[in-house]
Order: C-alpha cells, then sequence, then structure tokens
C-alpha cells in the first residue's frame, strides 16, 4: 500500500501554536472536560496497526472521529514516556478520539511513506489526512491542547450547522426546532452570546417569555451589546408592551370608536404586535406619525425603530416602513 501521494505536502513541524507552554493549564483542562470524558479502563480506543490495516485503522476511522497515530520502537526510551501518557488521555476521552500505535522499528515502509524522521511521532488524522502533529515527548499538556484543537474544530463545525438550521427554523417560524438548534449551541458553548440572544428571541416568538428572560440573564456582561442580543431584548420590551395594551379584540373596538384618540390607535399597534400583525401596526404608527410627529415623547417613531431593529435592517418590514417614516421626516 503506498500512501506516499496522499501526504506529499504534509510534515511534521514544531510550531508555535503546536508546542508553546501551556502556563495556563487549567484552560486546556476546562476545554477537555467540555467535550466529555469515559472510563479510563476502556480499551477499545487503542489498537496496534501495520500498513496493511492502516488504510481501516486511521484513514477510514478518520472520516467520523479524530485519529492520533504514535509511531514508536522499542529501542525508543522517549516513547516509553510519551505512549502511556498517549493511551491514559485518549482513553479518558471515552471514543471522542482514537488512538493507533504503528511500531516503526517493524513498519519501516510505513514509516518511510510517511517521512517519519525521528521517534516518537505523533500524527493527528481528519477526515483521511493529517493536520497536526508534533516529534518527541512533549508534556501532557500539549498532548490535551492537540486534542481541544482537534475536537473544537468539529465542534465549530456543529455550531455552524446548528447556527444555520436554527436561522433558517426561525424565518420559517418553526419555533420549536429553533429553540432546539439554538439551546444546543447554549448547551455546548454557555457563552456563545449570538446563540443565547437567538434562543431568547426564539423563546419570545413561542410566547415562552420566562425562558427567554432566564436566557437573557445568561448572557455575559461584557456581550450586552452584542446585536442578537440586543434584538432578544428590544422582542422582549415589545412583548411586554404588547401584555400591557391588553386583550387585542378590546384594544382594536376602541381604537375603531376612538379614531381620533391617538392614545387608543398607539394601544392597538402594541397588542397587534403582540400578536406578530406588523404590517397593521406599522399603518397605525405611521398613520400617528403623520397626525402628530411628536405625540407623547415620539412614542410612534420609536416603537417603529424596536421593530426595525427586532425585524432586522434588512427585512422587507423594515425596508418598506423605514421609507415611510423617512418621506415623512425629510419631506
Amino acid at each position: 500500500m503506498n500512501l506516499s501521494p496522499f501526504f506529499i505536502n504534509f510534515k511534521i513541524h514544531l510550531s508555535p501554536k503546536a508546542t508553546r507552554p501551556y502556563h495556563d493549564d487549567w484552560k486546556i483542562k476546562k476545554r477537555i472536560k467540555m467535550f466529555g470524558t469515559g472510563s479510563a479502563q476502556d480499551t477499545t480506543f487503542v489498537k496496534d496497526s501495520t500498513i496493511q490495516t492502516f488504510q481501516k485503522d486511521v484513514l477510514d476511522a478518520s472520516m467520523k472521529k479524530p485519529v492520533l497515530v504514535d509511531f514508536w520502537a522499542d529501542w525508543c526510551e522517549p516513547c516509553k514516556q510519551l505512549t502511556p501518557t498517549l493511551e491514559k488521555i485518549t482513553k479518558s476521552m471515552g471514543g471522542k478520539v482514537l488512538l493507533v500505535k504503528v511500531n516503526a522499528g517493524k513498519e519501516k515502509e510505513l514509516a518511510a511513506q510517511l517521512k517519519i524522521q525521528s521517534l516518537p511521532t505523533v500524527m493527528a488524522f481528519k477526515g483521511g489526512q493529517p493536520v497536526d502533529g508534533f516529534a518527541g515527548a512533549v508534556p501532557e499538556s500539549e498532548i490535551k491542547a492537540l486534542i481541544v484543537r482537534l475536537l473544537e474544530g468539529d465542534a465549530g463545525n456543529q455550531i455552524e450547522q446548528f447556527m444555520e438550521m436554527g436561522k433558517a427554523a426561525l424565518e420559517a417560524k418553526d419555533f420549536g426546532s429553533a429553540i432546539q438548534a439554538f439551546g444546543q449551541i447554549a448547551q455546548s458553548d454557555p457563552t456563545n452570546s449570538d446563540a443565547l440572544g437567538l434562543l431568547a428571541k426564539a423563546y419570545i416568538a413561542n410566547s415562552n417569555i420566562e425562558e427567554a428572560k432566564q436566557i437573557l440573564a445568561t448572557v455575559p456582561p461584557t456581550d450586552i451589546n452584542n446585536e442578537a442580543v440586543k434584538s432578544a431584548r428590544t422582542s422582549l420590551e415589545l412583548m411586554e408592551d404588547a401584555e400591557g395594551a391588553g386583550d387585542i379584540s378590546k384594544a382594536e373596538k376602541l381604537a375603531f370608536e376612538n379614531p381620533e384618540n391617538l392614545e387608543a390607535q398607539f394601544n392597538f399597534a402594541l397588542a397587534l404586535v403582540g400578536n406578530t400583525q406588523l404590517e397593521k401596526a406599522g399603518d397605525i404608527l405611521i398613520k400617528i406619525i403623520l397626525s402628530e410627529p411628536g405625540w407623547n415623547d415620539e412614542a410612534a417613531r420609536k416603537q417603529l425603530l424596536k421593530l426595525f431593529e427586532v425585524a432586522g435592517h434588512m427585512d422587507p418590514f423594515t425596508l418598506k416602513y423605514r421609507r415611510k417614516l423617512s418621506s415623512i421626516l425629510f419631506s
């Protein structure tokens, strides 16, 4: 089996990223813990391989999860220190990453094809390709840092997928699916403020106001100006305004009976927003602005701006009513 064509451009190197000293080892431990651990007694995640089985053991297996390949030899003293550490860490990860051991003293052809120049050497494979690695008996913290890099790459892809799914579900008004997608991100990364803001918006759209408040309360103070978070807070304000407007049928009746009463009209607009009838609410708010722009400290204009923020700057509603508002203010 000739592997050289697959890896001709790959070289093990001691890059600053791969080998920098980790004085803040607690951060690495925290990230490792996030990915979960398994039983250290489990031996199914560690195996020996040869040139005949390398395709199955490493290339095929790495299509599903990261694989570390440990090149060692009986005469290599540093290998005797590194290999047990690799085995311990791999087993503790509970199957998130696999370890394949290759005796380079016996598998000389395989080692030559992969251009192994010194022992021990560890190569990390993902998607059937080598993506990282190191040479020498490195500290345990560096091995864990390598695993974190490998797994965070997978987590990043999953987060991106869940984010796309959640946004699509939110746009399609499938709020249950949106909650599930954004919830997956928030569970794996509780500091992801984009996901927290969108999760809160999905809860609000699904009339789960208390859940939305709880989610927003977990947003880190440094991210209070995050766009998704600000939009969710504004959505929450709009829903609370709508609740204050009371029953929509009563608000409509009062507005119909008092067409010149701007407060009754405004109250009806708030109720319409709570019932997700934004177009009708927008029309009423525009009429109020046309009638008396400064009424109640420009309440109608401010309410429209809140709706723009929640709907999104490029949403058809925002584009339509921003044009109407501009034509009034700058006419």
